[in-house]
């Protein structure tokens, strides 16, 4: 593993060059939730994307890093790295892309704001009035911590389409639940400093306290996931009729 120091936010900090297996490479800004990093991150992504090489695999950026998944024996094949040497190639060229990807943000500049409708209620709640008791506060409260936040997407992953968005008022912080348990396609849950939503039916370990009818993922479609990193959510309430009503708008619209 090789590492450099860089300045972020005014503050010192470095980033590392290593391997994942015999073929993924990573380079990690701090290994931390912060949207300057993240915004780093976004950015030598879409550098290295701009840039595809013969036995590239997948790029895929998390919080505070972008991991390369290759294929070794195509780059030698393809000529642009000898045998074992496809490994140091790729490490040139992510601290190429550092380099090149534009310095760390002095501000943050917002992204594309997408609104989700859910509904905080009943069925599609099971874990609203626990959370609550936990936390010690009505559950009409919570709802309007949670609403009255707008949240980074700072990544997708764990599933097809599922954005990790942050951050969490403070007053909902809450640690995982102990065992996973069965959580419905479009169930909004908070775990953590974070909050996220189930794009489909799934075992999960965050509290869902709503759930929306927007279709997270659709593999059918030319964009198949409907957030990426760096976009913005803002949470919207509605009833449970509202929620059936959006549900059936979306299935016959894909009759």
């Amino acid at each position: 593993m090789s590492t450099k120091s860089y300045a972020v936010s005014g503050l010192s900090s470095s980033y590392s060059v290593f391997p994942l297996g015999d073929s993924a490479i990573t380079i990690d800004l701090g290994n931390c939730i912060d949207e300057y990093l993240n915004v780093k991150s976004i950015a030598i992504q879409d550098w290295l994307v701009a840039r595809p090489f013969p036995g590239r695999l997948d790029i895929v950026a998390a919080y505070s890093s972008v991991t390369v998944f290759y294929d070794p024996a195509g780059m030698v094949l393809a000529g642009i790295a000898g045998p074992g040497e496809a490994y140091a190639w790729l490490e040139g060229l992510l601290r190429k892309a550092f380099e090149e990807a534009g310095p760390l943000p002095d501000t943050l500049e917002g992204g594309r704001i997408v609104e989700i409708p859910v509904c905080y209620a009943g069925e599609y709640a099971p874990d609203l009035e626990k959370v609550a008791a936990q936390k010690g506060m009505p559950p009409e409260e919570l709802v309007g911590l949670h609403t009255a936040g707008l949240y980074r997407v700072y990544m997708i992953g764990f599933l097809p389409g599922f954005p990790y968005l942050g951050r969490l008022h403070g007053r909902l912080e809450i640690p995982r639940k102990p065992q996973p348990e069965a959580v419905r396609a479009g169930g909004v849950g908070i775990a953590g400093m974070q909050t996220g939503i189930y794009p489909l039916d799934s075992p999960g370990g965050w509290w869902v306290i709503g759930r929306t009818p927007v279709k997270l993922f659709d593999a059918d479609a030319e964009a198949p996931a409907l957030l990426r990193a760096g976009d913005q959510v803002r949470f919207r309430t509605i009833s449970p009729v509202d929620f059936r009503e959006i549900s059936f708008a979306n299935s016959s619209a894909n009759l």
